[in-house]
């Protein structure tokens, strides 16, 4: 197995926990605000990371830091806009609008660096968009300040899969330590917010102790470990495609976990997405060779 393929597995597996991550974060906001819980799992993560990488952390040059530090930011306006547009628009326009960042990725590129996806890649956006649509939307959009927040949300995903893509092309910038470092300036500015704007606090039971230690550790850290790690091995509107799929992950934990159902429409767009990423996948023939991101 090549390191393209590789990579794009591992993407999944990652996207896989992000969509275990809303049952557990369920679990947690009983007990925690959510500036404290994002605080709290960052932290976490960064600490057990912090300990086990701690020679590539102090070996780190300039650049790595510089980059660390800006997808770190950048990561806060992704949970702040997921967190908040939620509370303000129905969960139906979140789930759909927050992963518009499978189109805005490409959009982005072909304006900043005017680079077109390739034609298999673009049937597996329009595939994965409808798909997305039947599997989350159940009303028309609306304008509330919630879908402004989860479009904030989307930009910023955006944001993040293109800056990581620029820094791990570069020779001096050491992926694993940008990654350690990133989860811990979002850790230490979701805990300024929370003193801010809240009264944190930590969680007072086993089972909310638990999600959050699982945050932290799959959701956190090994997830955006694996992101800055893998994602030089494939292009960003190939990772905005992959990450979409975290609704689908989260259904199928809903379903089992907690005993919620789709109708006939959402699972015919889950099935479209899955389907969107074989295409992705399979090889057609012979063609242009796909331009891996610098």
């Amino acid at each position: 197995m090549n390191k393209k393929r590789t990579a794009e597995l591992l993407l999944i597996l990652i996207t896989g926990f992000w969509g275990i991550s809303y049952y557990f974060s369920r679990v947690c906001l009983e007990e925690l605000e959510p500036l404290t819980l994002n605080a709290l799992r960052f932290l976490l993560a960064f600490a057990i990371l912090g300990a086990v990488y701690r020679k590539q952390l102090l070996e780190a040059n300039r650049e790595t830091f510089r980059y660390g530090f800006i997808v770190g930011v950048v990561l806060v306006f992704v949970y702040v806009g997921a967190t908040y547009g939620v509370k303000y628009t129905s969960l139906s326009n979140a789930g759909f609008i927050s992963c518009l960042a499978v189109i805005i990725t490409p959009l982005i590129e072909l304006v900043i660096y005017r680079k077109r996806p390739e034609n298999k890649l673009i049937l597996s956006l329009v595939i994965c968009t409808i798909g997305l649509a039947l599997l989350t939307l159940s009303e028309s959009l609306t304008f509330a300040i919630g879908d402004l927040l989860c479009l904030l949300c989307a930009f910023a995903y955006s944001v993040d899969i293109l800056i990581t893509d620029k820094a791990v092309a570069k020779p001096n910038v050491e992926p694993l330590a940008m990654s350690v470092i990133e989860i811990g300036v979002t850790g230490v500015l979701f805990l300024i917010l929370s003193f801010l704007f809240e009264k944190p606090n930590l969680p007072y039971t086993a089972s909310a102790w638990g999600a959050a230690i699982f945050l932290g550790i799959f959701c956190s850290g090994i997830a955006f470990v694996v992101q800055t790690t893998q994602q030089k091995y494939t292009s960003p509107a190939r990772v905005a495609l992959i990450f979409t799929l975290e609704p689908v992950f989260s259904a199928i934990i809903a379903y089992f976990l907690a005993g919620e159902r789709l109708g006939p429409k959402a699972y015919f767009g889950a099935a479209l997405m899955l389907v969107s990423l074989i295409i992705m996948q399979v090889d057609f023939g012979k063609g242009r060779p796909e331009r891996i991101a610098n």
